[in-house]
């Protein structure tokens, strides 16, 4: 196959472009907590490491994390989502305030907690996480006010993402709503699945990693053909729309509807942490393709957005320098796989 088209100074156009953009973020949003130290000695107790904690963090994370992501790339952000009426809660409204979001799109309820992950992280490793949720579908009061919220963003949107970490809150009646409204409104939809296909008909992509694509089709990734044949399956539900497997170090494969599919690998980085680069992947991915980027482009300045990330520790942001500086080497692994623009 030929080399790509691919020129870094479109792509940084591209990059630039971002800054026009507001995106409507919809999902699962999580208060990260983080309890950072140092490791010297085991336990006399058990056998366990003692953690010295020397400083303490909070950060957005779930579909709170694109967020972040969206902001840090230089777009604009809407937000829905659910909350508890708790502390959590109230750290998490001030957290998207920090970042100059309007948190008037959270519906505060007291019949669910706000979803906490505390992890303790101590040599560059996290050692041990807890977490504080529920999975229980939102109630259908809830999700009215939910969809009312939604309705509300979108005349300020110019592009969606549905991120669902599988808490409860896109239950498939606040799906099929939201996708109703998004469709007259003629919003571009990037969805981030957990456990469902059939509620985004009229996406205009849908990004599983492997794992969901076995969960979300029952078949094994062992090979390319079974990725095809699992990704066949998924599009037969998604008339219409295209489909972007993350692969991890393998970089994305785009199976855009009616074309041939399309390997983008990616440079190889030193990897400390993947948390949160899911959600790198699809901030980048549906700003580029809002700003008119190819698929080719849009993976290349994602998969420069990942490798930024996953060299941090904790859930992290790429901003528009640091991706600027790995598009050359993005660039370079695509050249090096021969692949189609």
């Amino acid at each position: 196959m030929a080399t790509p088209r691919l020129e870094t100074r479109r792509l940084e156009r591209i990059l630039r472009g971002f800054s026009q953009l507001r995106v409507l973020v919809v999902g699962d949003v999580m208060l990260d907590e983080y309890l950072w130290g140092d490791v010297e000695r085991v336990s006399p107790e058990a056998p366990v490491p003692v953690v010295h904690v020397t400083r303490e963090s909070t950060a957005l994370g779930g579909a709170g994390n694109v967020v972040r992501n969206v902001i840090a790339m230089g777009a604009e952000c809407l937000f829905c989502g659910v909350v508890g009426n708790d502390a959590a809660g109230d750290t998490i409204v001030d957290l998207l305030k920090d970042l100059g979001v309007d948190p008037s799109g959270l519906v505060r309820v007291d019949d669910r907690p706000t979803t906490r992950k505390t992890r303790i992280e101590a040599r560059s490793q996290q050692m041990l996480r807890f977490d504080r949720e529920t999975d229980e579908p939102i109630s259908k009061a809830t999700s009215k006010r939910l969809l009312q919220s939604i309705e509300g963003s979108i005349p300020r949107a110019d592009a969606v993402v549905l991120e669902d970490y599988g808490k409860g809150v896109l239950p498939p009646q606040v799906l099929r709503g939201a996708m109703k409204r998004f469709g007259a409104a003629s919003l571009p939809v990037s969805v981030d699945p957990k456990d469902s296909v059939q509620p985004y008909r009229g996406a205009a992509f849908f990004k599983p990693n492997l794992r969901e694509v076995e969960q979300l089709t029952g078949i094994r990734q062992r090979s390319d053909a079974d990725l095809s044949r699992a990704v066949s399956k998924i599009k037969r539900q998604l008339p219409g729309s295209d489909v972007v497997v993350t692969r991890g170090e393998k970089g994305m494969t785009i199976f855009p509807e009616g074309k041939p599919e399309i390997d983008v690998p990616i440079a190889r980085h030193e990897v400390f942490d993947v948390q949160g680069a899911g959600d790198t992947a699809i901030a980048a991915l549906s700003l580029a393709r809002c700003a008119g980027a190819s698929w080719v482009e849009a993976a290349v300045l994602a998969n420069a957005a990942a490798g930024v990330v996953v060299g941090k520790v904790g859930t992290q942001t790429a901003q528009p320098e640091e991706i600027r500086a790995r598009l050359a080497e993005a660039i370079a692994a695509v050249r090096a796989g021969g692949r189609d623009s």
